[in-house]
């Protein structure tokens, strides 16, 4: 079925296709939703028009959000089907293959340190699941080298918006900003805890929990 059809039996627009194009590309790069500034600027709308058509989307059934949350926006399994297969980009709506993991972003984090060689063979999908929950994101900087977790190395998370006391998370701060720290819940705020003493906790009370680390993977 072609686009022209799709578009005409679903009654959706050629700019609410774009949109939906538009969010799981920002989903699928940076493992974050777009916000409705960035999705303006990205394709050079006004805030007000891009407003009108997610609106739109979301009484379709086609989209998601959450109240409060700038990057909530998320495509529903309707709109995923409906979009597969007219565009040349499969791997906005294809699985994950069952001998990986998708590597879905950066998160801040890590510097080198002597690695020791493993040649065990292993499977991700016998390790860690082969759910749409899990995802790897690739460390960049030195926050978390005192956890043995380095440049270039690659956390495997399970997505969560809950995490117990301690535990090693994916943290959007502020709405947009994503770091690798440990999550301690304080009385009046948040702690992420890093793990270099060249490093200050962060304290905040503008925190979301998006994932939690349950493995680590190192090129050698």
């Amino acid at each position: 079925m072609g686009l022209e059809e799709m578009v005409s039996q679903n009654s959706l627009t050629p700019r609410q296709v774009q949109l939906l194009r538009a969010i799981l590309r920002c989903r699928r790069d940076n493992y974050c939703s777009p916000t409705i500034g960035e999705l303006a600027k990205s394709l050079g709308i006004s805030r007000s028009t891009v407003f009108e058509h997610t609106e739109g989307l979301r009484k379709k059934g086609l989209l998601t959000s959450c109240s409060g949350r700038a990057r909530s926006l998320e495509p529903t399994s309707k709109a995923l089907l409906l979009l597969k297969g007219e565009s040349s980009d499969d791997s906005l709506y294809s699985s994950p293959k069952l001998d990986g993991i998708p590597l879905a972003g950066r998160v801040a984090a890590g510097s080198p340190i002597e690695a020791i060689e493993d040649r065990q063979e292993i499977s991700f999908a016998g390790c860690f699941g082969n759910t749409g929950d899990i995802f790897a994101l690739e460390v960049k900087g030195d926050s978390m080298t005192d956890e043995g977790i380095d440049d270039g190395d690659y956390v495997i998370c399970r997505k969560s918006s809950t995490a117990e006391q301690g535990r090693l998370v994916i943290a959007i701060v502020d709405g947009n900003n994503a770091t690798l720290k440990r999550f301690y819940k304080e009385q009046s705020s948040v702690r992420l805890q890093p793990a270099n003493e060249k490093y200050s906790p962060i304290y905040t009370d503008n925190c979301r929990i998006e994932a939690v680390v349950v493995g680590l993977v190192r090129r050698f």
